[in-house]
């Protein structure tokens, strides 16, 4: 991942010196395991816990150095480390093992800190929507589909519908978290041939892993699970970004991403005040459903192994965990600090629309006092076409249409039903209904 989308917590994860400390803990554990039962001298494993080396920048060289002679790391890794403990425990290091053990049990332990963060992340965009939500849970605006004008709705209700699919997210990346938090030492084809299932055990249960069954690597599917989550929330999150970014359009204005002191819009235009997270976050997007595909080929590989899953895992799961928690960090960030202009809103909704988002409720009034549905229809949808076509409040036409007056007894009974049929707090009288939802969110 390059630098400028890391963040040092989920950075630090995947690092030469955290992967290899990992494998160092694995290696001692497994040595402590096989002394507990009795396989090897218990004092082997003191003398290899106590001479353990720190790994860090320098021991990460050797193994690389290693490596150019070895052309395999691990392999490498094992030498170094061997060298480095000594007799007499030296020799018993990676005992029994193969290199899938170390490699797919280490992995494991690192997605399952990768999507700790993440889950951690997810959660605090989830409340900061929520929030959010519930501020403007009466801000009347302008719903919108194929990007018309349609019906009224409220903002609160718009960002509650994004928190819920976050609150799913969430539940996503939890569930493939315990699914990817799995152990797994049973040597070269999975057969436990030169190992004990009890030092499985041992090892999961000192990484708080759960031993499973495998070839001789972990099935891939776990990893494709971790991915599409991963990528159903960069998903989400442009989602959301993309309707910011169409309400911040300087036609529409009803709000504005976070913009600092000193910060520039444009490097010609002074006056530019552009949705650049927004655009940003769903840039990202298209990158984590790409990570997917990779996952989800891994997951056929020949006979009980092979490593063509390796090279790309090694890229795709530390970028896409690094890349999504950035992404709802930013998230969170953008709406915490988001500028909602209500006025804005309101200004739209009854004026920008023309009042033609009360339609269908002047429609089903028609259809009230008896006419058939496609005969109101018919009258409506002339009325609406004069007020676009003429540019003339919607309302204001149909107390002008000729047709319409024929249908009611008096001027006041069509105010009367004029009143009725605009009346916008009756027809927001049931969005508590998904805003009631939230207090299931925690």
């Amino acid at each position: 991942m390059i630098p400028r989308y890391q963040m040092p917590e989920m950075a630090a994860l995947f690092t030469d010196e955290t992967r290899l400390t990992i494998f160092v803990e694995i290696e001692l554990l497994n040595l402590e395991a096989q002394a507990k039962l009795g396989l090897v001298d218990p004092e082997y494993a003191k003398h290899a816990r106590a001479n353990a080396p720190l790994v860090d920048r320098e021991f990460v060289a050797l193994v690389e150095e290693r490596e150019k002679i070895t052309d395999h790391d691990v392999a490498a890794f094992v030498d170094v480390l061997q060298e480095k403990i000594g007799a007499p425990s030296g020799p018993y290091i990676h005992h029994g093992l193969t290199s899938s053990d170390v490699v797919d049990t280490a992995l494991s332990l690192t997605l399952v800190r990768a999507g700790e963060l993440l889950i951690e992340a997810t959660h605090e965009l989830m409340i900061a929507l929520k929030n959010k939500a519930l501020t403007h849970r009466d801000t009347y605006c302008l719903g919108r589909t194929h990007g018309i004008h349609a019906e009224p709705t409220t903002f609160g209700v718009k960002l509650a519908l994004m928190c819920l699919q976050v609150g799913r997210d969430l539940k996503r990346l939890r569930d493939a978290t315990r699914q990817i938090g799995v152990a797994k030492l049973s040597g070269a084809v999975g057969t436990y041939s030169n190992l004990s299932p009890e030092v499985e055990q041992y090892v999961a249960a000192a990484l708080d892993l759960e031993p499973v069954p495998a070839t001789q690597v972990v099935a891939r599917d776990r990893h494709a699970q971790y991915l599409y989550a991963i990528a159903s929330l960069g998903s989400t999150i442009e989602s959301i970004a993309t309707e910011i970014r169409h309400l911040q359009r300087s036609e529409v204005g009803e709000v504005l991403e976070p913009f600092r002191q000193g910060q520039k819009g444009s490097s010609a235009m002074p006056h530019k005040r552009n949705p650049i997270l927004s655009e940003r976050l769903a840039g990202m997007a298209r990158v984590l459903r790409g990570y997917l595909v990779s996952g989800l080929e891994n997951v056929a590989l020949w006979h009980e192994r092979d490593i063509s899953h390796s090279s790309a895992e090694r890229i795709v799961l530390p970028d896409a965990s690094m890349l999504a928690y950035y992404a709802a960090k930013k998230a969170a960030y953008l709406i915490d600090n988001l500028t909602v202009n209500e006025e804005k809103m309101m200004t739209n909704l009854l004026d920008g629309s023309l009042g033609l988002v009360f339609s269908q409720t002047v429609l089903l009034s028609l259809v009230e006092k008896g006419l058939t549905r496609d005969s109101a229809y018919r009258i409506v949808q002339k009325v609406a076409m004069r007020s676009l076509n003429e540019n003339i409040n919607f309302r204001d036409a149909l107390r002008e249409d000729t047709e319409l007056n024929n249908l009611l007894s008096s001027r006041e009974e069509t105010e009367q039903f004029l009143e009725k049929a605009f009346d916008l707090p009756r027809l927001m009288r049931n969005t508590h209904i998904t805003i009631d939802k939230l207090d299931k969110v925690i």
